[in-house]
């Protein structure tokens, strides 16, 4: 796998959330908007959703490396979000444990011989998966959610702090 890609799977969490968070009260944090463009979630369900999905991911991640074609499940996000009551945890301590989860298990991953990232999982949503491609995949996800937590901060007049 290439280093690079490895470089920006872990430094993501920290370089694009803390600032997307900074400056924002807790009121703006647990906004909801009501125009779809701007997304549905608030800036918090983005980060635990964040925080949430990247934890799932890595358990995922580490099944597909241990095991042989292991069974990858898929979760509702959308009832995660509903119903784990996002708005009461720390948003500051949920980009926290997303940054150590990064560190430690891209560490994980500078550290697997190359065949490894041939290695795959059948997911019940998605099909067969390889290691590799499931790291493609997550990298994008942090800047998939951005457009929204910068659309939501523009509604504020505040713009991210990069």
């Amino acid at each position: 796998m290439d280093p690079v890609v490895i470089s920006q799977y872990e430094h993501q969490a920290g370089w694009r959330l803390r600032p997307a968070i900074a400056g924002l009260s807790q009121q703006e944090l647990n906004w909801k908007p009501t125009d779809p463009k701007l997304g549905l979630w608030s800036i918090q369900q983005i980060v635990l959703h964040l925080m949430d999905s990247d934890l799932i991911w890595t358990d995922r991640a580490k099944r597909v490396i241990a095991e042989d074609n292991p069974s990858l499940i898929g979760y509702n996000e959308t009832k995660f979000a509903n119903h784990l009551h996002y708005e009461l945890w720390s948003a500051d301590d949920a980009i926290t444990i997303f940054e150590l989860n990064r560190k430690n298990f891209a560490n994980v991953l500078r550290h697997l011989p190359h065949a490894a990232f041939a290695r795959v999982g059948t997911h019940n949503e998605a099909g067969v998966m390889r290691l590799g491609q499931m790291i493609q995949r997550i990298s994008g996800h942090v800047d998939h959610h951005m457009k929204f937590v910068d659309l939501k901060r523009a509604a504020f007049g505040k713009a991210t702090a990069q």
